[in-house]
Order: structure tokens, then C-alpha cells, then sequence
């Protein structure tokens, strides 16, 4: 009489058994899919920062071409390209993820980017006109001050500057930028300061020590100015020296001045050389 009972207990016990085993099986699925997730995540962001230009492109490439829906996968392609020094490839890119139903005014920001590296100012003011006013970024009003410094509107240009500086914790680039578009209106007093600005933030940063010296230059100033330098960097800075002096008219300045930059270098420092031997011919 008990084995009917018997039959439905173990019936129902291998029937618990295989939702309970299947109900593992999904867990672990999910639990995989999570690592997975995180894997990638990891992996596309070592290849936007510390991988190689070239692999990070083809690495997107890949993902887009099996995955082409995903959107962070498309920006990580558009990134990656500027990376790689392809900015007509990161424009296609960008402009397709910017006018997509998932486009974001970043990405119109990104696609302004890649035409103002393209040299297409007229299309990259294009783009930031259709951002809304409200997107309030550094890198939007960073390359706002470009465009209107491309334009020779000045007042907007130090508007757009000064505001992209203020609003990030390492300015340098932007005061470097600001100081050459001084340099290019032969405002050198200012432009001078503005480098110095940015050496205050980034002291490594060799294109502002060399605008620094031109600007000073410019302004008959002949010393070197106290600047954290290599002993490379002093004979290259040193070389610049002279050849603004030279243009100024001062050249037994300029002589004295590279013949320092010659004996400065630790190596044989051909150019300097070459443009002495121009001047004593």
C-alpha cells in the first residue's frame, strides 16, 4: 500500500532535483555573463588608454563588425581612430554615432574634434553650433576657443579659453594654446605670461618652454628664464633663442647664442652647427 507513496515521494524529489538543477545551470550562466561583461569592460577600456593605437583600432573594428548595435563599442572605434592619427576614419565614425537615436551632444563634441584635426573648421563650428547650450564641457568650450581663434575672433577666443581652464584640473594645453594665439596677435607680454601659466601646471611640457622662449624673445629678452630643463632642453631652448634673435636683427646675439646651445648639448647638435657655419660664411 505504501509503494504508490513511495513512487510520487521520489517522483517528486528527481522533479525538484532537476528545477533546482537547472535553476544552478542559469545562475552560473548569469554569473558568467557578469565576468564576461566585466572582462570587457576592463579590455575596452586598456585598449582606449594604454594599448596600442593601431590594435585598439582593430580591436573595435572586430567588435563593432560582430556586435553592430552596440553604441559604446562604435565610440570606442571613433576614439581609438584619433588615437591612431586617423581623424577622417574617426569623423565616418563619429558622425554616424552622433546621428543616431543614441547620439549624445559628446558625441558631436568628439565628431567637432575629429574635423578641427582634419583641418575642416568651418565643419567642426558646424557641429558645435548644433550643441545645446546647456552641454557645458572642457573639451567643448576647448575647442570653441580653436575655432574662434582659426576666425580671428579674439574676444570670443579668451572668452572660450578662460572658461575651458577653469574648468579642469590640468590646464597646461590650454593656457599653452591661449599663449601661442597671444603670440600670433604679437601680444608677447601675454603670451608670455600665459606659457608660464601653463608650465606652472605642467612643467614637462616642452612646447610651452619653447613658445616661452620665443615670446620672450620676441620682447628682445636674451636670458633664459628659470624653467625646470634637461641639458637637451636647454641647448634646443637655447637654439631658439638664437634664431629669434637673428630674425629680430641681433645677430651677434644670435651668434653668442648658439654657439652656448652648440656647447651645451651633450651630443653634437647638427642644425645648431650648420646654422652658425651659415652665419660666419
Amino acid at each position: 500500500m505504501r509503494h504508490p507513496v513511495l513512487v510520487a515521494l521520489c517522483l517528486t524529489g528527481t522533479v525538484a532535483l532537476s528545477a533546482c538543477q537547472k535553476s544552478s545551470d542559469a545562475e552560473v550562466q548569469r554569473a558568467i555573463q557578469s565576468v564576461n561583461v566585466i572582462d570587457e569592460t576592463n579590455l575596452n577600456d586598456i585598449m582606449l588608454t594604454v594599448g596600442d593605437p593601431d590594435e585598439a583600432v582593430a580591436y573595435f573594428n572586430k567588435a563593432v563588425t560582430e556586435q553592430p548595435n552596440r553604441i559604446d563599442l562604435k565610440r570606442g572605434l571613433g576614439k581609438s581612430l584619433i588615437r591612431a592619427n586617423r581623424p577622417s576614419d574617426a569623423a565616418t565614425v563619429w558622425a554616424a554615432v552622433a546621428n543616431s537615436t543614441e547620439g549624445a551632444a559628446e558625441d558631436r563634441v568628439a565628431l567637432a574634434d575629429a574635423y578641427i584635426r582634419m583641418n575642416e573648421w568651418d565643419k567642426a563650428a558646424a557641429e558645435l553650433n548644433r550643441i545645446p547650450p546647456t552641454h557645458e564641457t572642457f573639451e567643448r568650450y576647448r575647442l570653441e576657443a580653436m575655432v574662434a581663434d582659426s576666425r580671428k575672433d579674439w574676444k570670443k577666443a579668451d572668452s572660450f579659453y578662460e572658461i575651458a581652464a577653469s574648468m579642469t584640473t590640468k590646464p597646461a594645453g590650454v593656457y599653452n594654446n591661449w599663449g601661442f594665439s597671444k603670440l600670433s596677435r604679437a601680444d608677447y607680454a601675454e603670451a608670455e605670461r600665459l606659457f608660464t601659466q601653463a608650465l606652472t601646471f605642467d612643467n614637462t611640457m616642452f612646447t610651452a618652454k619653447n613658445n616661452l622662449i620665443m615670446a620672450r624673445g620676441a620682447q628682445r629678452k636674451y636670458d633664459m628664464p628659470v624653467v625646470t630643463m634637461t641639458q637637451t632642453e636647454k641647448a634646443e631652448l637655447l637654439y631658439t633663442l638664437a634664431l629669434t634673435a637673428i630674425k629680430k636683427g641681433d645677430v651677434a646675439v644670435g651668434k653668442a647664442l648658439l654657439q652656448d646651445a652648440i656647447s651645451t648639448h651633450p651630443q653634437h647638435f647638427e642644425a645648431a652647427v650648420r646654422s652658425l657655419a651659415a652665419l660666419e660664411a
